[in-house]
């Protein structure tokens, strides 16, 4: 068998990590990714896809275990696609995630600056306070999980270790209604059943639930017997809600919503704020740790109280609002209509009069904005993981706004904002990543971005 053949064994030596965090390796000088593999392992592989330059394998056996690795205490660990790094010690994905940063800004932004140790969680389990679950069937039963990593195999789960327990609870309860009920679940290779998933929402500060099921069909089958026997089960249940998605798309929500029984929303907090959290907000999805992001944005702004700050991207409000007590004025701007909505909400249930929230892109609505207001004292932008779109980083730029909170999800379009930024006379202040995200290759990160004095 030839080396480079599909299903040819070899042992490799695991020198780094990808960004998906996939162990990385050389056979022959041609770079092999190996899953539930880390930096430091000597493993016994098997191709299982081949490329010109590049290969994937199977992990079958370790020759030699690297200090860093530690046995998961998930026993869904090596299938779930849920969690990336169950493998890994929690301190070593902490050097891991602040390595990865800058390495992106070195590489991919010609970037010389300083990456501090990343701020992880004193707890790092049962932090999220969502969960989307695809349901689907094995045979004759009922399974409810994530998908298996790298296929839309799902991996049927009897428990979570970054979920609240809430969610386990309910997505147990579920599932076994479903299946108890008759309530077909959806088939994406056929494009038949009803129920796509089972959206999980969970407030921290209340203990209180909120379920939405996504059908393909208009109609829940047998709706109210579920919602019946749910709110027996599960007492913390607080509202269930029903989204129709008719089409043939792996966007989970659909455009029509409707409330079945309960609350609109639930509320949540984090830090001195309320937030009304409503099915299709945006909210972050780890709120311990996103008191620890929002008071690095308040650190690096050092707001004296009277500034004119923007929020861009700002989703329903929430920095935008952390920031509102400590500034003259804040000016929010989202695409999402519904989230806007959800902005002004939160604003009025916290009593806060200083902040405005616009619909739109930001690349449209930010020059009528830096007309209207002539003097724009500080900016945050967080912006999905594609980054900011260089008209809004431009006219940032020539509005001459002095201040500049950068928040990413993602290294390597932070990496060329930064990178874009400099070049419009910013200077990199030091950047801090924060465990969002434990046990996942995600991170997120922190950078205030200042005037060059000699632009």
């Amino acid at each position: 068998m030839s080396a480079w053949q599909v299903g040819a064994e070899h042992v490799v030596k695991i020198t780094g990590l990808s960004h998906e965090a996939l162990g990385v390796g050389r056979v022959k000088n041609r770079v092999v990714f190996i899953p539930q593999a880390i930096p430091g392992d000597e493993v016994r592989i098997r191709l299982s896809h081949v490329k010109e330059r590049l290969a994937y394998g199977e992990l079958l056996s370790l020759v030699e275990q690297s200090p860093a690795r530690r046995t998961p205490s998930c026993p869904h660990a090596p299938l779930c696609g849920g969690c990336q790094l169950q493998h890994m010690d929690y301190r070593a994905q902490l050097s891991w995630k602040r390595q990865q940063v800058q390495d992106a800004l070195e590489r991919l932004g010609g970037l010389e600056a300083e990456v501090l140790p990343t701020i992880g969680m004193d707890d790092p389990f049962h932090y999220r306070n969502k969960a989307q679950l695809p349901l689907g069937r094995q045979g004759r039963e009922v399974v409810m999980g994530f998908f298996q990593r790298g296929t839309h195999d799902i991996v049927d789960l009897s428990g979570c270790e970054i979920q609240h327990p809430l969610i386990t609870r309910l997505a147990l309860k579920v599932k076994r209604a479903v299946q108890e009920l008759g309530i077909e679940p959806y088939d994406e290779t056929r494009h038949t059943g009803a129920l796509r998933h089972a959206v999980i929402r969970v407030s921290f500060t209340q203990g209180r639930l909120m379920l939405i099921l996504v059908t393909r069909t208009r109609k829940l089958p047998r709706g109210e017997e579920l919602i019946a026997r749910l709110r027996r089960e599960v007492p913390e249940l607080s509202s269930v809600v029903h989204n129709i998605n008719p089409q043939v798309t792996n966007v989970i929500l659909g455009p029509e919503t409707k409330v079945l029984w309960g609350a609109e929303y639930l509320l949540d907090a984090i830090g001195h704020l309320r937030y009304a959290v409503s099915p299709a907000s945006f909210f972050q999805v780890n709120p311990l740790e996103t008191k620890v992001l929002y008071d690095l944005v308040v650190q690096n702004l050092q707001l004296a109280g009277d500034e004119t700050v923007l929020d861009l991207y700002c989703g329903a409000g929430t920095i935008g609002l952390y920031l509102a007590s400590q500034a003259g004025k804040v000016i929010g701007v989202e695409t999402v209509r519904a989230a806007v909505e959800d902005a002004r909400r939160n604003a009025e249930l916290n009593g806060i009069t200083n902040a405005e929230f616009y619909a739109g892109r930001a690349e449209e609505v930010l020059p009528q904005l830096i007309q209207e207001y002539t003097a724009i004292d500080a900016a945050v932008v967080d912006p999905p993981r594609k980054g900011c779109d260089p008209v809004v980083l431009e006219a940032l730029a020539e509005a001459d706004v002095p201040a500049l909170v950068y928040v990413s999800c993602n290294p390597a379009t932070l990496a060329r904002d930064l990178s874009y930024l400099a070049g419009l006379g910013y200077k990199a202040g030091p950047i801090q990543p924060v465990d969002m995200f434990p046990w996942t290759s995600h991170v997120e990160t922190v950078v205030l971005m200042s005037r060059k004095e000699d632009k």
